[in-house]
């Protein structure tokens, strides 16, 4: 993608709504400058620098709104993204996506389900998007990333790591699955951002799965987006009284499929599911695991990171990243306040 290409897609972002309309049905940028080059905000230098710098390296690129490679499922929605920042597998970006979403603060109920329905429909072939934020989403990227099926859409630019604590996970997507983000290398985190982002989650899938979500979420907006693009959207029931499944009771009132099984969410997309085994209640975790050094200091207790670090003798860069593996093979969960011992599905 050449400057002129950049400074028209980043001017079609700070366009006005009737432009940007119009500008769906154009086949380029050519068409664009055409018609409103003089109408068009200028564009800070500085983003269309990082812009034509991020297409430098490697395993990682920029993907227009006019490119054969840009999603057809975003192009569709009202608001599409003008350009598609990326670092990982590209090739995912145009398969079979379905959305996970859910809670932060997700309780270990939560996390066991979203295992379940992430990793099933990874292992069926499906990718499994979401927006690695804590709780939920984490999860599900997780649980899906042993197949290497996995889109984590960002509120920030893809050099931007947010929240901190999902570094290691961060990392591990790009390389095992795909980070994107419509916002330029070195654009932070604001509250605005999300919403925007949301919307590119539910937009590029087939569907939205909402695990646990209080009844005013980000959860909930994804899938009031999902429902505007005329996606399929799903909620997993839980507890009568739970205020975390509020949002999901609401979602099924208003119509969205109960979920109580992953082959569901196949059916939405047609594909041939495929049974894994029986995985209703948490396994004992095996016997090498459980001789691990670090996975012997966390219990059923809410235990801190520093105090596995002190408990452990083991370096932060250490405790850091055995805790990702540990998480990923289902041995420990991440709950507010450090980890829990949990068995795998």
């Amino acid at each position: 993608m050449n400057q002129q290409d950049v400074c028209i897609l980043l001017g079609l972002n700070r366009a006005n709504q009737e432009i940007r309309k119009a500008a769906r049905e154009l086949k380029s940028t050519s068409e664009v400058i055409d018609r409103w080059e003089q109408s068009l905000k200028p564009v800070d230098a500085k983003w269309v620098k990082a812009t034509l710098a991020w297409q430098e390296s490697s395993n990682q690129g920029v993907i227009g709104f006019y490119d054969h490679e840009y999603p057809d499922r975003l192009r569709q929605i009202d608001d599409p993204p003008w350009l598609l920042f990326y670092q990982g597998r590209a090739e995912l970006i145009n398969a079979t996506g379905i959305a996970i979403v859910g809670s932060r603060k997700a309780s270990h109920s939560g996390l066991h389900a979203t295992d379940w329905f992430a990793g099933e429909c990874a292992e069926n072939g499906l990718v499994v998007v979401s927006g690695l934020a804590m709780g939920i989403d984490a999860q599900a990227h997780k649980s899906a990333i042993e197949s290497g099926r996995t889109i984590a859409v960002l509120g920030t630019g893809i050099d931007q790591i947010y929240p901190a604590r999902n570094r290691q996970l961060h990392r591990l997507i790009s390389h095992q699955g795909v980070l994107i983000s419509e916002f330029p290398p070195g654009i932070q985190a604001r509250m605005d951002h999300f919403p925007r982002r949301n919307r590119i989650i539910s937009g590029i899938s087939h569907g939205v799965v909402v695990m646990e979500a209080a009844l005013r979420s980000g959860s909930i907006s994804t899938a009031l987006a999902a429902i505007n693009q005329g996606r399929h959207v799903g909620a997993v029931p839980g507890p009568l009284f739970a205020s975390e499944h509020e949002g999901c009771h609401w979602l099924i009132r208003q119509g969205a499929e109960l979920l109580y099984h992953p082959q569901q969410v196949a059916e939405w997309v047609g594909v041939d599911f495929k049974q894994g085994p029986a995985k209703t209640q948490p396994q004992p975790i095996t016997e090498s695991l459980a001789n691990d050094k670090l996975l012997a200091n966390v219990g059923l207790e809410v235990t801190s990171v520093d105090k596995l670090i002190e408990r452990s003798g083991l370096s932060a860069a250490k405790v850091t990243e055995q805790l990702l593996l540990l998480e990923l093979q289902g041995a420990v969960a991440a709950v507010p306040g450090g980890y829990i011992r949990v068995g795998r599905r």
